[in-house]
This record gives C-alpha cells, sequence and structure tokens, in this order.
C-alpha cells in the first residue's frame, strides 16, 4: 500500500437543477468565493490553471489543473493536477429529484515533501482534513445555489 496515494468520493446532495449546479462547478475561479479552503484560483488559459488550497491543518497545496473532460450533456467535468498533489479529479452531476447530486472522484499521489515525510502518522488527519474541506464546500455551494 503507498500511502502517499488517496482515493476519494464525496457526494453532494444539492437543493439546484443539475445546468445550475454544472455552470457553478465549471466556474473553477469562482471557487474562493463559497469554497472557504479555496483560497486562490489563478486561471493561465481557457482549460488550465493554479489553485491553492488550505483547509484546518497548516499547509497549503498548489496544484495546476488542466480540462481533460468537458462534458455537459453528461453532467461532466474532469481535470488533470499536478504540483503538490499530482492525478486527476472529476464532477459528475446528476439529477436527484428537484435537484442535484454531484458526485466528487479524486485520485492523487501527494508530492509535497513534508507530508510525504508525514505519510504514516499523518495519513488519518490527512483524510479527516479532507473530508471537513468537502463538507466546507457542499454547504458553500449550497448557500451560493441559493443566490444565484
Amino acid at each position: 500500500m503507498d500511502l502517499n496515494h488517496y482515493r476519494f468520493r464525496s457526494l453532494w446532495a444539492l437543493p439546484a437543477p443539475v445546468p445550475a449546479v454544472y455552470r457553478a462547478l465549471e466556474r473553477i475561479e469562482d471557487y474562493p468565493r463559497w469554497w472557504p479552503q479555496v483560497r486562490e484560483v489563478t486561471r493561465t488559459d481557457d482549460t488550465s490553471g493554479t489553485v491553492r488550497i488550505r483547509s484546518l491543518l497548516p499547509y497549503d497545496l498548489v496544484q495546476t489543473m488542466r480540462q481533460r473532460r468537458r462534458d455537459e450533456a453528461a453532467g461532466v467535468l474532469e481535470v488533470a493536477l499536478d504540483g503538490d498533489i499530482a492525478g486527476w479529479a472529476r464532477w459528475t452531476v446528476v439529477p436527484l429529484g428537484t435537484g442535484a447530486l454531484a458526485r466528487y472522484d479524486q485520485e492523487v499521489d501527494v508530492r509535497k515533501p513534508l507530508l510525504r515525510r508525514l505519510a504514516v502518522p499523518g495519513r488519518p488527519l490527512f483524510r479527516v482534513n479532507h473530508r471537513l474541506m468537502m463538507r466546507a464546500g457542499r454547504r458553500g455551494l449550497a448557500a451560493h445555489l441559493e443566490t444565484v
């Protein structure tokens, strides 16, 4: 087992229709407005940019994102990640009752040297940190969708 390899899945039930959720998720430059842990997004072009994230633990993760798939009909947004973490992340948005379900899948390898050195003792904390970040993101997006 590689302790620097992570797979995450989060499910967000949201009180907005699929097109509204998809539009909000594809506008990554707006994430800092509604997702507290996404501190900074800098677009480099139409399909890539740099993102700085910081949750409860005292470290930032900086990564570049490059679009791999953008399919509104299927509700899929997928990016390749490089930097402090490398791998991929994908949103899939589907109908759920009168709202939408946003499924977030991520598979990454940690590259940040400090986090690699802390792989064994830190792994449970890193997973909790991710869960808390995702919970705050769901709440933030739900509130944001009420205003648009």
